[in-house]
């Protein structure tokens, strides 16, 4: 006959996250794929009804694009 572990203990529902965590900074390593990324390159978040509609990189800047052409063109002086 096998022995069943113990059943695990779920989380209280009042546990919640603390206020304010301390961490170590000087066990920080530096990130190894910084290198990688294109640094003319910016990520941002989309809400989720955007990104329903708009669900590739290329959609969204396309999009942006249209946008861009659309927008009034003002001289600085």
């Amino acid at each position: 006959m096998k022995k069943t572990p113990p059943p695990k203990k779920k989380r209280d529902e009042t546990d919640q996250l603390r206020d304010e965590y301390r961490f170590d900074y000087s066990k920080a390593k530096p990130n190894r794929f910084a290198s990688r990324a294109d640094p003319a390159c910016v990520v941002v978040a989309l809400e989720p009804d955007v990104s329903r509609v708009f669900t590739t990189a290329d959609a969204v800047n396309k999009a942006l694009r249209a946008l861009i052409e659309a927008m009034p063109t003002t001289s600085r002086v």
